[in-house]
């Protein structure tokens, strides 16, 4: 099993930018991607973006395609998420999520909260 622990959250203004980490732990080595999703208040949780951890290539979702950035850690440990120019409808609280090549997710942090007040 794999331990996630996202940090970063805040509140900041829209324009602003903020940075997001997960550290994994535990069985580490079985993690082929790790992923952000994230759930606004009264929504469902929405995929944010997505990374494959042998090559660091990542695809994002349209509503942050060109704002967001994902990285990772040279061990392949810790995941990054760089927010900017964020806007009042990426309020949502951030979860992190990481998954075996066979597919999927099967592990997920507690969720960080952001707030983009306007």
């Amino acid at each position: 099993q794999v331990q996630l622990i996202e940090s970063g959250g805040g509140l900041v203004q829209a324009g602003d930018s903020l940075m997001l980490s997960c550290a994994a732990s535990g069985h580490t080595w079985r993690l082929f991607r790790m992923g952000w999703f994230r759930q606004a208040p009264g929504k469902e949780r929405m995929f944010v973006g997505t990374i494959r951890l042998s090559d660091g290539s990542a695809n994002y979702s349209d509503s942050v395609k060109g704002r967001f950035t994902m990285s990772r850690n040279i061990a392949k440990t810790t995941m990054y998420l760089q927010m900017n120019s964020l806007k009042p409808e990426d309020t949502a609280v951030y979860y992190c999520a990481a998954g075996p090549e066979s597919g999927g997710y099967d592990d997920w942090g507690q969720g960080t909260q952001v707030t983009v007040s306007s």
